[in-house]
């Protein structure tokens, strides 16, 4: 199927859900890329969040100020050549969103349910006409239900701090244990919060990357993709 998973049935929606550091953003940005797909990366749209409410100096713990200032919150998400830029009211902020500072924060703002809500919101409208790759920890479960394709991608911890450590190395900030200590505790927190917890969705597909290369890992996903809308077709 030349086309890649579009047919005369319409395209169909791929929800990546997976713990930090799993690749989830690089892969579904490149499984987008080979299906001619919309990529929408919704832990950009966290972290832009993030970003935006320490700029302002308002707390995670301070829910009820987020909430307050939360309708002022613009995000944008700008499909380019390089990857994708996030705007913020506006301002270019691509860089300032994979910040420590921001890492350090993101998993207490997700956990406000409004703030949530209103992202969850965003998403689902932006999945309507289909087309879609989203990835990150609850779409398949909360935001993308009915994704036609599910995939859990996972690694070991360790393997997930390397492959962090090395985006980050150019900031030169963090050991790699202290790393590992933190997306052991970011893993604790997005498993155990309230609201839309981290977890494997029923119909999901469990995808293991910590001894995969990432065309392994891309090619996996578009063979399914493919496969599903063969098999739909042929009924």
């Amino acid at each position: 199927m030349a086309s890649g998973a579009s047919s005369s049935y319409g395209k169909i929606n791929i929800a990546i859900d997976g713990p930090a550091g799993a690749g989830k953003s690089t892969i579904a940005r490149r499984v987008a890329g080979l299906l001619s797909y919309v990529y929408v990366d919704t832990g950009a749209m966290y972290r832009a969040a993030t970003w935006y409410f320490n700029q302002l100096g308002i707390e995670p713990e301070d829910e009820e100020k987020v909430l307050q200032t939360l309708p002022n919150l613009v995000i944008e998400l700008i499909p380019g050549e390089n990857g994708q830029r996030v705007r913020v009211n506006g301002q270019e902020a691509t860089e300032e969103i994979r910040s420590l500072a921001v890492n350090a924060k993101v998993s207490r703002y997700a956990q406000i349910e409004g703030l949530r809500n209103r992202l969850v919101s965003l998403q689902r409208q932006m999945a309507l006409r289909k087309g879609i790759v989203m990835d990150g920890r609850d779409i398949g479960t909360t935001v993308l239900p009915d994704a036609e394709v599910k995939i859990f991608m996972t690694a070991s911890v360790e393997e997930r701090a390397r492959r962090r450590y090395k985006e980050m190395k150019e900031q030169n900030q963090i050991t790699m244990e202290q790393l590992i200590a933190d997306m052991s505790e970011r893993d604790r927190l997005d498993q155990e919060r309230e609201i839309s917890p981290l977890r494997q969705a029923e119909d999901a597909v469990l995808l293991d990357t910590t001894n995969m290369t990432l065309e392994e890992v891309v090619e996996s996903i578009v063979s399914m993709c493919r496969t599903f809308v063969r098999e739909r077709e042929l009924g």
